[in-house]
């Protein structure tokens, strides 16, 4: 079976088919698998899957479980709400909350399927073209390589080149803002801000995150503002101008870390309208080439876990049979993609509201019951669907 993309989403796929007796090939456009990307937090939906994979020990010396959630005014620094994490959300879903560099779960993938005779791993292959028939699918590359298979499971992004084939009318659309990222050694950061905390700083169509990561050594943070360039690239370097321009005017201990980064990467957020199918007959897609997300509930990789473990389970139901497995897999996913899908959209609404609606929120975040504001996104963490 043929796997065109290495990263997060397809990586866990050949992990969990491989463990289900399923061989894989896993096709990666780039030369060499790379550490990339900064901070990615992976609710109790998707550490549950990483440690069924048997990726828990690989993580634990680079994960980070935070306490809490804490909500801050953007302007003054005013702390609008303490959520709870940690224990509480751990002994709720039955599995942690853990904040972790994306360069270090992507390496702990990759190692993990270079270790499982059951996967093939080939960089530099970027899948170009591909010919389906009811039972057998041939890809080849940019550079004339050519690769066959049972099936194909386009995991390859937002901008996938596989989609063509399946939803060729459906393309990324900008969603009029970026995100600047960095990570910074800990001890750079101011020291209110070291804790072993989530951070959100709210203003009027903006806000920041940041939490710690590499072990605690480091921290990781994104700057979310209106930007009504778009782009493909997700790590463009900006300087640290563009982002000092971009972000409202902000309290002091959030303005000493922005400048404490030195480097910044750009990434232009997109939409994916819904396509009208993700398969057909023995292709599918998976992760962001199926149903890209904007960030705003941190479920974007978590998602392309979720995916995996479906598309397994559905495959093993099949009897290894690639169509009837891919229809299932959609079944089974995609009204929950669409309903993250649109959570994350509204979470950010409500992040960036001005004027009285910001006050109201406000109010909300300080007056309610912590617990019951977390409460809410039972949906969202409790998903057990593999």
């Amino acid at each position: 079976m043929l796997i065109a993309g290495g990263g997060i989403g397809g990586l866990a796929t050949a992990l969990a088919l491989a463990r289900k007796g399923l061989s894989t090939h896993v096709l990666e456009s780039r030369a060499a698998f790379t550490a990339e990307g900064a901070g990615i937090q992976i609710g109790p939906n998707g550490t549950r899957i990483l440690q069924k994979l048997g990726l828990a020990d690989a993580l634990k010396p680079h994960v980070g479980v935070p306490e809490a959630i804490v909500v801050r005014e953007g302007s003054n620094g005013a702390e609008l709400a303490r959520l709870p994490l940690g224990r509480w959300i751990a002994e709720r879903h039955g599995a942690p909350y853990w904040v972790v560099h994306r360069g270090d779960l992507h390496a702990a993938l990759v190692q993990a399927a270079r270790d499982q005779p059951r996967i093939t791993l080939t960089t530099g292959a970027t899948v170009t073209e591909v010919a389906a028939e009811s039972d057998a699918v041939a890809v080849a590359s940019s550079s004339g390589d050519t690769w066959t298979g049972r099936a194909l499971i386009g995991a390859d992004g937002l901008w996938s080149t596989l989609r063509a084939a399946i939803a060729p009318e459906c393309t990324p659309c900008p969603a009029g803002r970026s995100a600047a990222r960095s990570v910074i050694s800990l001890d750079a950061a101011p020291v209110q801000l070291r804790a072993a905390d989530v951070g959100i700083w709210l203003f009027p169509d903006a806000h920041v995150v940041h939490y710690p990561v590499s072990g605690g050594t480091a921290l990781a943070m994104v700057v979310i503002v209106a930007d009504t360039q778009g782009g493909e690239d997700w790590s463009a370097p900006v300087p640290p101008q563009w982002v000092a321009e971009r972000l409202p005017p902000c309290a002091p201990t959030l303005r000493d870390l922005v400048t404490a980064a030195p480097a910044w990467r750009r990434w232009a957020l997109n939409t994916l309208p819904p396509l009208p199918t993700w398969s057909r007959g023995p292709v599918t897609l998976l992760g962001d080439a199926a149903h890209a997300i904007v960030p705003f509930l941190a479920q974007g990789g978590v998602l392309a876990l979720e995916d995996a473990a479906v598309l397994a389970h559905a495959l093993e139901e099949a009897d290894g049979d690639p169509a009837t497995a891919f229809e299932l897999y959609e079944r089974r996913r995609r009204p929950r993609a669409l309903s993250v899908a649109r959570a994350s959209l509204q979470n950010g609404r409500i992040y960036h509201l001005s004027g009285a609606l910001a006050q109201a929120r406000d109010l909300v975040l300080r007056f309610g019951s912590p617990r019951r504001l977390m409460a809410r996104y039972d949906w969202l963490y409790g998903w057990r669907g593999d």
